[in-house]
């Protein structure tokens, strides 16, 4: 909003310096313009309206502007690495007088190009000299008050240059001539895996009379594999797989290829790893496959190539720290500015995290979207505010929409006595002391639809007011006030008694298990993460009793990912051994994040977010011991993948109880911020994993939103044995929302709303069944537990559509659900029954809930 108030005569000015940028002037032999139409990203924007994009689309009526901080930056994806003859920078008012422009060949480590000081706005060209695959202009100073504001940034060259950082050119050499081979299987002795990688055309690998086959090759590095040249044999693939790994277990996919005609194939391709492999999945003939070549083309360098990733470093401009030797009214600048370009930013780019080293601090964080406010010290007492608050004036007191924020580890002393956390999903509330009372409703008692806390304590009561439902774990409280629908409590000191369905409080003395999520903090040597150890039969705080137990890892064993890291970099990091923190912001991958090491920690600040493209998954997960993922959103990309995060591959059977991997805090959209696809958001292969709060979320509202535009059939797919759910938040898929497979699962609350936009009722049929269930527990599953769950609709697009049961189950024994309920929202559609034909239907504009206290 600030451009309203500039003078016009800059706006003007403006405009004619646009139309000199225009056509730039041409420079020698046969450079080009090579930024326009490709992706870029910044440090931040001001807001939804001026995008990173906006500087490269051609277009001098838009334009990409950052916070008001000088240290901001925007860059640009070239696609290839390039020999950089020319920049020129268009700049609307916010200018910087200071700047750097810089190439890099993986988005990490960055070569100056130019220096600028002294810079008077306008149009800046510039002559340089450089390689690289990214370029971006790096601010120093700030000209204005405002931040830094480019209505064009065009990049001129030739694709092709050679890089000397580490990036480079596709080489011709076969990187995986004579390397250590192996296959699936072997038709006979001889035709051996290593044939095909011995450069002799006269002999083949070929594999036995089966689907699926693989042969692969070990590279002996991790390396950036850019062509792949198959020479098949007369027994070729009609449909396979390309496919890398740094580990020879978890398997990206560079290229799925169907309808193949066997002969001489290469196949671009873009992606890192160590060992390479060929995924046959159909035959085309009777027999094997049989390869007479396989051949790995990898990126070549014109010098040294880039160091391997380290471990600590800077946290990036959009972490914000404070100590207490700071100004109050500094702080509370700091805090309010940032509010006022997040409070409505509800698909916006900013991500931001405020940390508090220990110390009283007379401020009231106002949370608005993507905002996370953070104490620094080892337990929630050592850090104290005034207030971290949020309100829902933005949307006219409706808090249904206040998502994506959290704090945690910090205690509130509030000066009214009550502290005001008006929210709904995704909106963690974790290792909190409120010194008084605490209000989950927004003024005026407005709609909210909650919500979690844990591991907190507060002293005095706690109101949820007008929440609809909401989910508290091993925590202790002073009371609370009332419940509305579905109000759940484990572990919790203080919770009232098990009463459901009247008052609708569903209470389990302990949490059967439970491992808090790691978090960070400082102590004299630096920043740390804590990790906290599992705890059985959970009841309270984890800290009661003084520190949480657990371990501790320094900074210096995780590698500091900003916006702009390529997945990669990020994969080779995790290779080497490291633990991953993402700093604040948007992050782009052409590949999924691999993580393979058991124990790794994947911890984000600020809700960064990872947006796969090209259909690939966003995260996947070995099967191994104790992986923590916490603290990021997946935001699916336009491009539908089949599954967004996948812990354990398919046929996992480790046992990991003593040491269980777990999503904490771990959120997906699918559409709102663009049309995004995938078919199901989250797959569990591996047994014994905790998933504590999440939300998977296909879009109702915002942009790309539509039946057939943001497509997605499933949130939750769980195939391991003995997973745990504690607090399960999944809404608005096109069929189950969640669908159980494994033995032993539990789920410890339970929030879902259908799908509101099936066009009719014959577009949303479950073969003869009206509707999908919201929660489908396998046919040939013997044990199941839940406890307080609920399914709503609100069929805006045609009222009359009805869902036959809101859960499905067998009828067995083991199989046993506790404290259900149904409800349709202003009678916009029909829930017929809660469970398996039992149960009265949900229906009628009074908005009553159905419920059931036990079933069987």
């Amino acid at each position: 909003m600030r451009g309203l108030f500039r003078p016009a005569v800059l706006w003007t000015a403006s405009a004619v310096l646009a139309a000199l940028v225009a056509v730039p002037s041409a420079p020698a032999f046969a450079d080009t313009l090579l930024s326009q139409g490709k992706v870029a990203t910044a440090s931040s924007t001001e807001n939804a309206g001026t995008p990173a994009g906006s500087a490269v689309d051609g277009n001098t009526g838009t334009r990409w502007s950052s916070a008001n901080t000088n240290d901001q930056w925007l860059q640009v994806d070239l696609g290839a690495s390039a020999a950089i003859s020319q920049v020129t920078l268009n700049w609307e008012a916010a200018y910087g007088s200071a700047y750097k422009i810089q190439a890099s060949s993986n988005g990490t480590t960055w070569t100056d190009l130019k220096s600028v000081t002294g810079g008077d706005g306008g149009i800046d060209t510039w002559a340089v000299t450089g390689t690289g695959r990214y370029v971006r202009m790096l601010g120093v100073t700030r000209a204005t008050g405002y931040g830094y504001s480019l209505w064009e940034f065009q990049v001129v060259g030739t694709i092709g240059g050679t890089d000397p950082g580490g990036g480079g050119q596709c080489a011709t050499t076969n990187a995986a001539l004579n390397k250590p081979s192996s296959a699936s299987s072997t038709e006979n002795a001889g035709t051996p895996a290593s044939a095909a990688f011995d450069g002799d055309n006269g002999t083949r690998w070929s594999s036995a009379v089966a689907d699926p086959q693989w042969v692969r090759v070990d590279l002996g590095s991790v390396q950036n594999i850019c062509k792949i040249d198959l020479r098949w044999e007369a027994a070729y693939a009609t449909a396979f797989k390309l496919q890398a790994s740094a580990d020879g277990t978890t398997w990206t996919d560079l290229r799925t290829v169907t309808g193949a005609t066997g002969g001489n194939q290469s196949y671009d391709v873009s992606g890192s790893g160590r060992y390479v492999r060929m995924n046959g999945t159909a035959r085309a003939t009777a027999y094997g496959y049989s390869l007479w070549e396989f051949a790995v083309h990898t990126t070549t360098t014109g010098g040294p190539t880039d160091p391997p990733p380290t471990g600590g470093g800077e946290l990036g401009p959009n972490v914000h720290v404070f100590d207490p030797s700071m100004s109050s009214a500094g702080i509370q600048s700091q805090l309010d500015a940032v509010f006022t370009q997040q409070e409505s930013a509800q698909f916006g780019t900013g991500r931001h995290a405020f940390l508090f080293k220990p110390g009283t601090y007379n401020v009231n964080a106002k949370v608005g979207f993507y905002t996370s406010i953070m104490g620094l010290g080892q337990n929630p007492d050592d850090v104290t505010l005034s207030g971290v608050t949020v309100d829902a004036g933005w949307f006219g007191g409706n808090a249904t929409q206040n998502f994506w924020r959290s704090t945690e580890n910090l205690s509130v002393q509030p000066p009214g006595g009550t502290n005001q956390w008006a929210v709904s999903q995704a909106a963690p509330f974790r290792r909190m002391h409120i010194k008084g009372a605490l209000n989950l409703a927004p003024t005026g008692y407005g709609w909210a639809s909650g919500g979690y806390i844990a591991d907190s304590k507060i002293d005095g009561a706690v109101g949820p007011y007008s929440q609809q439902q909401w989910y508290t774990r091993d925590s202790t409280i002073g009371g609370w006030v009332n419940g509305v629908w579905n109000m759940v409590f484990s572990g919790v000191v203080g919770a009232p008694a098990n009463s459901f369905p009247e008052p609708p409080y569903t209470t389990l003395n302990t949490t059967p298990i439970s491992r808090e999520k790691p978090y960070l903090y400082a102590d004299a040597s630096g920043y740390r993460v804590f990790v906290p150890s599992k705890r059985t039969d959970a009841r309270g705080v984890s800290w009661a009793n003084g520190s949480t137990p657990g371990t501790s890892i320094p900074l210096s064993q995780f590698y500091v990912a900003k916006p702009g890291d390529t997945a990669a970099t990020i994969n080779a990091a995790l290779a080497q051994g490291l633990h991953l923190l993402l700093t604040p912001g948007i992050y782009n991958i052409n590949q999924p994040i691999n993580v393979t090491r058991a124990n790794t920690v994947v911890l984000g600040l600020g809700l960064a977010t990872l947006i796969p493209s090209g259909g690939v998954s966003a995260v996947k997960v070995a099967d191994v011991d104790g992986v923590k993922l916490a603290g990021f959103l997946v935001d699916a990309g336009p491009q539908k993948s089949d599954v967004l995060i996948e812990v354990g591959p398919q046929g996992s059977s480790a046992d990991h109880a003593a040491n269980p991997t777990t999503l904490q805090d771990v959120f997906v959209r699918i559409g709102g911020a663009f049309a995004g696809n995938a078919t199901t958001s989250v797959v569990i292969n591996s047994d014994d994993v905790i998933i504590d709060h999440t939300w998977l979320w296909r879009g109702d509202h915002g942009d790309g939103i539509g039946w057939n535009v943001n497509t997605a059939e499933t949130g939750l797919i769980v195939n391991g044995d003995d997973v745990l759910a504690t607090g399960l938040f999944v809404e608005h898929f096109r069929k189950y929302d969640v669908e159980w497979y494994g033995e032993r699962g539990r789920t410890i609350f339970f929030q879902n709303e259908k799908a509101y936009d099936p066009p009719n009722q014959a577009a949303y049929m479950n073969g003869t069944t009206k509707g999908w269930a919201a929660y489908k527990v396998g046919p040939a599953v013997n044990v199941h537990e839940g406890w307080g769950l609920g399914s709503y609709v609100y069929f805006n697009v045609d009222p009359t559509i009805e869902v036959e049961n809101a859960f499905e189950v067998p009828v067995k024994p083991g199989v046993k659900f506790h404290s259900l309920l149904t409800v349709s929202l202003g009678g916009n559609g029909r829930i017929n029954h809660v469970i398996n034909g039992v149960g009265g239907p949900a229906q009628g504009t009074a908005t009553i809930p159905s419920k059931i206290v036990s079933y069987p």
